[in-house]
């Protein structure tokens, strides 16, 4: 029976590990007596436990959507790492389990762990209480320790664990220095225009009403745009919100996926760069399975279900056929345009010397160092082109409104 069965209790604990730390945490049990003795059984000495009583007062857990912290990539290397660490010391998993929730910083991967530390104190499984949680935890993480607790090479599956994610958070970042200037640039300028149309436009408006005479058209451009602005913008910001709140409601459905992923991919600049960013998350995802003892069909449906990307997700699904069939992974990929030739052929000869996962893992540094090579140019090209684009908006608007000044001699009575 689960400690969370009816009857159980939760009590508050300080208590001192086996260095003379101080730690805190929860723990639930029908009774103090029996709540002292699982502290004990976690290697833990306690200070002080008392009851707390859930939903009242301040103890009450409010969850906000937009200020709750979500578990990162990052956050979850940082602990799989940590238990690796302490496994291949001697620790208790148990007790490995509840220090790790106890020093992370992330309250949601906290709760996490704490109630994984309860399931496991029962007697389940560490892969089995993760998967509890799908959506803290990636089916990736669970599969790789399930094999490693099959194999009992769990310390080893938990530093794979944790590699993966280390270059799935560097992936990450490379991608999100390359989208960052490009997105806060046009973020400006639209700011500035805003603000042009608002503030500074109907000034010059009143001065362009004392002079009469007809207006040029870019000046009268800005002046009806300012005048309607009382509307436009909250139309713009209404908008704006909706098309976020269906993307959300619809970005993970398939009839969205299969239309919208494709196109993606066909962008300019932007489409070959995911399109390596994809190759590497499969190539590194597959490696790693592989290597920490994951079955291949297993670990194809695993790395299809996480890479993010319909198009890799069916082509994952073609390879998986493939292989239940007997042939090789080389064959379908060869028919899928993702996948450049060379990725290919560095896979069949993977196969055919049984190294596999060595050379999936040499295919996912290559693209690495390909997308960290693509942002660093998409960054040093598109940094002119947006400032160019910037001069000449905010400039053009800037001699619109200065136009009728110049003509002054014509216009004026």
């Amino acid at each position: 029976m689960s400690a969370t069965a009816v009857g159980a209790r939760t009590f508050a604990h300080r208590s001192r590990d086996i260095g003379g730390r101080l730690v805190k945490g929860f723990v639930e049990a029908p009774s103090e007596t029996v709540a002292v003795a699982r502290l004990h059984g976690m290697g833990l000495s306690p200070v002080s436990v008392q009851e707390r009583i859930a939903g009242t007062g301040f103890d009450r857990e409010i969850e906000i959507p937009l200020l709750t912290k979500k578990v990162k990539i990052g956050d979850l290397a940082g602990s799989s790492r940590q238990l690796a660490t302490m496994t291949a010391a001697g620790l208790p998993l148990l007790r490995s389990i509840t220090i790790v929730g106890e020093q992370t910083s992330n309250p949601k991967l906290a709760a996490v762990l704490q109630d994984v530390a309860r399931e496991v104190e029962t007697g389940s499984n560490l892969s089995d209480a993760l998967a509890h949680h799908p959506l803290e935890i990636p089916p990736i993480m669970v599969s790789m320790l399930r094999a490693g607790e099959t194999g009992g090479f769990l310390d080893t599956a938990l530093n794979s664990v944790a590699t993966t994610f280390e270059k799935e958070a560097k992936l990450k970042a490379t991608i999100k220095s390359a989208m960052t200037y490009p997105i806060a640039v046009l973020a400006i300028a639209l700011i500035a225009v805003i603000a042009m149309l608002i503030f500074i436009v109907p000034i010059f408006k009143n001065m362009f009403a004392q002079f009469g005479g007809q207006l040029p058209l870019p000046t009268e451009i800005l002046v009806v745009l300012s005048d309607q602005m009382w509307w436009i913008l909250p139309v713009l910001l209404v908008a704006f919100f909706a098309a976020s709140m269906y993307y959300k409601a619809r970005k993970d459905t398939e009839g969205f996926r299969r239309r919208v992923h494709p196109l993606l991919l066909r962008v300019p600049i932007f489409g070959p760069l995911m399109g390596k960013v994809a190759v590497a998350r499969f190539a590194r995802n597959l490696s790693n399975m592989t290597a920490a003892g994951v079955p291949l069909l297993r670990a194809l449906a695993v790395v299809g279900q996480t890479s993010g990307n319909y198009v890799l997700e069916r082509a994952s699904d073609r390879v998986a056929e493939s292989v239940r069939l007997g042939r090789s992974m080389a064959a379908p990929l060869a028919d899928e345009k993702l996948f450049p030739p060379m990725v290919v052929q560095m896979i069949a000869v993977g196969e055919e010397s049984g190294a596999i996962d060595d050379m999936l893992a040499k295919v996912a540094d290559v693209f690495d160092d390909q997308v960290e090579a693509t942002a660093n140019a998409l960054t040093s090209l598109i940094e002119p082109l947006l400032i160019s684009v910037l001069g000449v908006v905010v400039g053009g608007m800037v001699v619109a409104l200065y136009l009728p000044i110049f003509t002054i001699a014509s216009v004026v009575h």
